[in-house]
């Protein structure tokens, strides 16, 4: 059985397709293998962040990017936020901002 990827709003959607091309052509090739092999491509690929949040991790020549998602009833995968990675650990804003998407979409 397949998942589907979709994203938390239009914004998401459009904010991550503008990111560099090396990083949307990897996260594609990415939501292709999370929707024929689920949520959980295993380190370094993707992360458990705890309480039913993940982090896509993409790298790419001109840097690094994570894309935070959560999964759904009915084999959803849900983008939530991303963002280009500056420092070493994550921000705890982009956390926060990934979080309180969750809530809105699992209804927490």
């Amino acid at each position: 059985m397949t998942w589907t990827v979709t994203f938390y709003n239009q914004r998401v959607e459009d904010e991550l397709l503008a990111l560099p091309n090396a990083f949307v052509a990897r996260f594609l090739r990415y939501a292709e293998r999370m929707e024929a092999f689920g949520p959980d491509l295993g380190m370094p690929h993707t992360r458990a962040m705890g309480a039913g949040l993940f982090e896509l991790r993409i790298k790419a020549a001109s840097g690094i990017a994570r894309v935070f998602y959560c999964t759904v009833v009915e084999r959803r995968i849900v983008v939530l936020h991303q963002f280009v990675k500056k420092t070493k650990k994550t921000p705890p804003r982009e956390l926060q901002i990934a979080r309180r998407r969750m809530k809105d979409v699992t209804h927490d």
